[in-house]
């Protein structure tokens, strides 16, 4: 695991120079647009637009890796529990069914069912690239300062920053006790049988998660005795007003999400029926 995994790296790119205010709305109102269409064609040009402002921002494969094939495999389980729980659920909402192959039992592949799934694949496809994008462009300070400008209270503001400065210690200190641990003996390499790996990778969580509790009794202790939170108000350091950039990219924001919200409910339905007949 990289220490600097999933982190914010300084960089001079378009997406960085954005303010993280306006990547908040930017991903809130992206999200909430992908989440509402079920209409193939909207996803299909909002998955180009998503992919083009990572490609901007010149972030490296190594930053997200990791997470990246964590989230595919949480994919691939939500897959296969829509397919379980509900294998003819494509059917139901588009009103056809085309058969593929039968299973067994009540588990019939059908068209329908691969096109309801494939769209849910676009959704995780569309909004992905954005969540990423905005964790690894976005300094914590000048997050939080955007927030609070926002109408954000400064307090919820700073626990954000927080949290988002704490990722790379977290990783940090995993490294620090899993190198400990494999000094010791204990190996969590793929040599070992999953069940061992996976006893040994818990006792590596163990003294991790001791560690992450002391070290937030130390802040706040650290900020209450500095008188945090005692004030209606504070100031901060790294702030940045809105500049040209960040009205272009919320207008086009904006527009795409408009424009994909008109054609999902122009025929009163936010499916896009492939099996409609002409």
């Amino acid at each position: 695991m990289k220490a600097n995994m999933l982190t914010f790296t300084k960089q001079d790119s378009p997406i960085h120079r954005l303010t993280g205010a306006t990547k908040l709305i930017i991903f809130v109102v992206w999200s909430v647009a992908a989440m509402i269409t079920y209409d193939t064609r909207c996803l299909a040009v909002m998955l180009v637009f998503s992919l083009f402002p990572f490609i901007l921002s010149k972030v490296k494969f190594r930053d997200y890796a990791f997470v990246l094939s964590l989230i595919l495999l949480f994919f691939l389980l939500n897959q296969l529990a829509i397919f379980i729980f509900s294998p003819l659920e494509g059917v139901r909402i588009y009103g056809s069914r085309h058969d593929i192959v039968h299973l067994a039992g009540r588990y019939t592949l059908t068209w329908e069912q691969l096109f309801y799934q494939f769209n849910i694949a676009l959704k995780y496809a569309v909004v992905l690239p954005m969540a990423l994008l905005f964790l690894l462009t976005t300094d914590p300070s000048e997050f939080a300062a955007s927030l609070n400008r926002l109408g954000v209270n400064y307090k919820i503001a700073y626990s954000v920053s927080l949290a988002l400065r704490y990722i790379p210690d977290v990783q940090r200190d995993y490294e620090n006790i899993s190198f400990s641990a494999q000094a010791r003996g204990i190996d969590i390499s793929r040599k070992e049988k999953l069940s061992r790996r996976v006893k040994n990778i818990i006792s590596i969580l163990m003294p991790l998660i001791l560690t992450s509790i002391e070290r937030i009794d130390k802040i706040s202790t650290a900020m209450e005795l500095r008188g945090f939170g005692r004030k209606t108000k504070r100031t901060w350091y790294k702030t940045r007003p809105f500049s040209s950039q960040d009205y272009i990219a919320l207008g086009l924001i904006a527009l795409i999400a408009i424009a994909s919200t008109v054609i999902t409910f122009y025929d009163g339905s936010r499916f896009y029926n492939l099996f409609e007949p002409n």
